[in-house]
C-alpha cells in the first residue's frame, strides 16, 4: 500500500486523539461534581450543575455554524490546532477556579473552542475517504469522542486519588503538548491547497448567507436537521446525566458509577460504530439507500433501551440498556456525516454540518437543563425514558423522507 493510500488513516488516527481529547475535556466535569462541589458549595445544586452544563451547549451549538462556515473558508489544519490548543489551556486554568462564576465563564469558552474542530474534523475526513470508506473511516474517528467520553468518567476516580485541581492541570497539557505535534504531522488535502493558493474559497463559500440559502432551500436538509437534533437529545442526556441516573438506579457512588456509565456506553458505542461503519460502505454499494437504513438500524435499538434505562432498577437491565444505546446510538453516529454527502455539496459540507450539530446541541443544552430540574424532583428515570417518542418520529421521518440520488454530491 502506498503513502496516498495510507495517509487517509493517518489522518484518521490523528484526528482520532483530537476528538477523545474533545470529550475527555468536556466530559470530566460531569464526573467531578462530588469533588468540586467541596470546594465550590453552588455545585451542590442540581439545577446549578445543569445550567453549568447547559452553558457549554448553548455556547458551543452557537458557535458551530460559524465554526463550519470557516472550515469552509480556512487551512482546516490550522483551524483543528488552534481550537485543540486553546480547548486544553481552558481545562488548564479549570484548575485554578474558586468560584462558581469562574468555573461557569471558563465553560462558556470552551464551548467556543470546542466548537471549532467537529465540522473541520469530519469535512477533512470526508474529503479524505469516499465512497467505501467513508462512513467506517467516519465511525472510526467518532470512537475517538466514545473513548474521551470513557476516560472522562474517571475523572471522579482521578480527583479521588489526587485533587480535581490537578486532574484539571495534567488533561490540558497533554491536549497543549498533542496541538504542536498536530503542526508538524496533519496536512490539509492537497486540492484544497491550492485553491487556497489561488486565492482563497470560490464566490458561493465566501458569502455565509447565499449558502445558509442554498441549504435551507431544500427540503432535504431540513429532514437532516430533524433526524439529527431528536436523536441527539437522548444522546447528550447520557453523556451528562448517565452517571447520575446509574448512580440513583443501582445505588452507587458517583466514584464508581461514573467510569461505570462512561465505560459502557464507550465500549458498546465503539462496537456500532464499526458494524454501522462496514455495513454502510456494503449496503450502499448496492443500495443507495443503505447509509440511510444503517442509520435507522441504530435508532431503532435506542428506543428500547431508553425505556430500560427510565424503568430499569436492576444491575443487569439497567448495563444492557446502556449498552443496547451505545450499539444503536454508534450506528447512527457513523453515518451522519456519510448521509450528508449523499445531499449536501463538499464545498459546504462544514457549514451543513456545522448547522446540525447547533440543533442537536441546542436541543441537548434544553434537555440538560430540564433533567436537572427532574433529578431534582426525582423524575429522572421517567424522563429519560419519555425521550423515546422523540427518537421514534426521528426514525419515521428518515425512512419517509431521506431518498438520495447519489452517495458524493460534488
Amino acid at each position: 500500500m502506498n503513502k496516498k493510500n495510507i495517509y487517509p488513516w493517518v489522518v484518521v488516527a490523528l484526528l482520532w486523539v483530537v476528538a477523545l481529547l474533545n470529550y475527555m475535556d468536556r466530559q470530566m466535569l460531569s464526573t467531578m461534581k462530588s469533588a468540586m462541589m467541596i470546594d465550590i458549595a453552588e455545585l451542590q445544586s442540581a439545577v446549578n450543575f445543569g445550567r453549568l452544563m447547559a452553558i457549554f451547549l448553548w455556547i458551543y451549538g452557537l458557535m458551530s455554524p460559524f465554526a463550519g462556515a470557516i472550515a469552509d473558508r480556512i487551512s482546516r489544519k490550522w483551524l483543528i490546532v488552534g481550537s485543540l490548543f486553546v480547548w486544553s489551556g481552558v481545562t488548564y486554568a479549570m484548575g485554578y477556579a474558586t468560584t462558581f462564576e469562574q468555573v461557569y465563564w471558563l465553560r462558556a469558552l470552551m464551548g467556543v473552542s470546542e466548537a471549532m474542530y467537529i465540522p473541520a474534523g469530519l469535512s477533512l475526513i470526508a474529503d479524505y475517504h469516499t465512497g467505501k470508506s467513508r462512513s467506517l473511516a467516519v465511525g472510526i474517528h467518532m470512537t475517538g469522542l466514545y473513548m474521551g467520553q470513557a476516560i472522562g468518567g474517571f475523572g471522579a476516580t482521578i480527583a479521588d486519588k489526587f485533587t480535581w485541581h490537578t486532574t484539571f492541570h495534567w488533561f490540558g497539557i497533554i491536549g497543549i503538548v498533542y496541538s504542536f505535534l498536530l503542526v508538524f504531522f496533519l496536512r490539509e488535502k492537497k486540492d484544497r491547497m491550492k485553491m487556497e493558493v489561488m486565492g482563497g474559497a470560490p464566490e458561493g463559500k465566501r458569502n455565509f448567507f447565499k449558502v445558509l440559502g442554498l441549504l435551507f432551500g431544500t427540503v432535504y436538509f431540513w429532514i437532516i436537521l430533524l433526524y439529527f437534533a431528536a436523536p441527539s437529545i437522548p444522546g447528550w442526556a447520557t453523556k451528562n446525566w448517565l452517571p447520575t441516573l446509574f448512580s440513583e438506579s443501582l445505588n452507587m457512588p458517583m466514584a464508581e458509577a461514573g467510569p461505570l456509565s462512561t465505560i459502557t456506553i464507550a465500549v458498546s458505542s465503539f462496537v456500532g460504530v464499526l458494524i454501522g461503519g462496514i455495513l454502510s460502505d456494503k449496503w450502499v454499494q448496492r443500495n443507495i439507500k443503505g447509509r440511510v437504513y444503517t442509520g435507522a438500524i441504530g435508532l431503532s435499538l435506542t428506543i428500547p433501551s431508553l425505556l430500560l434505562l427510565g424503568f430499569g432498577n436492576g444491575f443487569i437491565s439497567v448495563i444492557g440498556a446502556a449498552l443496547l444505546f451505545g450499539v444503536g446510538f454508534g450506528m447512527f453516529d457513523a453515518n451522519n456525516m456519510p448521509i450528508l454527502c449523499q445531499f449536501v455539496s463538499a464545498k459546504y459540507r462544514a457549514t451543513a454540518y456545522g448547522l446540525m450539530n447547533m440543533t442537536g446541541v441546542f436541543a441537548g443544552a434544553m434537555v440538560t437543563s430540564l433533567l436537572g430540574k427532574s433529578t431534582d424532583d426525582g423524575h429522572l428515570g421517567r424522563d429519560f425514558a419519555l425521550l423515546a417518542i422523540l427518537v421514534f418520529v426521528a426514525l419515521v421521518m428518515q425512512l419517509y423522507f431521506l431518498r438520495p440520488k447519489t452517495d458524493n454530491m460534488e
